[in-house]
């Protein structure tokens, strides 16, 4: 059984608690079932008209924002009492954590908006920013907005595609997948250049 299979499953038994439930468990590192996958065929369904698009739509919103609650304060209430227990066998340390900020606090608040699309990130990134120490004024400013970009786009895959939903879908994956693995080859590239550049 794929995915898509395993979702489909889901949805007959559950309905709108998949979105409720599902979301918040893709965001806590436990994808089952699969963020973008549940969204896009979410979308397919109300285009469907087996699901309420409104309904649908809030229930994955609300089921998201959850998530990303959750795991922000999941990371600021216990992330850096446990790095600095057991950071340092895995070589952490707070000063690392501490350099981590100061790059975010240069750079991060407009990735929160793409953040949420970089396959592998989306799970560790409330985390991340409950680790840091980001304001929540600033999590619900870019994360949620973020947040509700993911939804939306992988929502209008399934709703706005209707039946070619599935083919677009795994287009859409594989060239982000391709897309940031590029843009990530081209901020390794000038990061380099900037060190060579320096070290002259």
């Amino acid at each position: 059984m794929n995915l898509l299979q395993v979702v489909q499953q889901l949805f007959e038994q559950y309905g709108y608690f998949v979105l409720l439930i599902g979301l918040p468990l893709d965001f806590i590192a436990l994808p089952i079932p699969p963020g973008n996958s549940t969204l896009a065929y979410t979308g397919y369904l109300s285009f469907k008209g087996v699901l309420s698009w409104l309904p649908a739509f809030a229930a994955a919103l609300t089921g998201a924002f959850i998530g990303v609650t959750v795991t922000y304060w999941i990371g600021y209430k216990v992330g850096m009492p446990l790095i600095e227990r057991y950071g340092k066998w895995l070589s952490l340390k707070p000063a690392h954590v501490e350099k981590t900020r100061r790059y975010y606090d240069k750079y991060g608040d407009k990735l929160l908006l793409i953040a949420f699309f970089i396959p592998g990130v989306r799970q560790f990134l409330g985390y991340f920013i409950g680790i840091i120490r980001v304001p929540y004024r600033k999590v619900v400013t870019y994360a949620y907005a973020g947040t509700a970009l993911w939804v939306a786009s992988f929502f209008a895959v399934g709703y706005v595609f209707g039946e070619q939903w599935e083919h677009m879908f795994m287009l859409i994956e594989r060239n982000l997948k391709v897309f940031f693995i590029g843009l990530g080859c081209v901020a390794a590239g000038f990061l380099l250049f900037r060190w060579f550049k320096r070290a002259r």
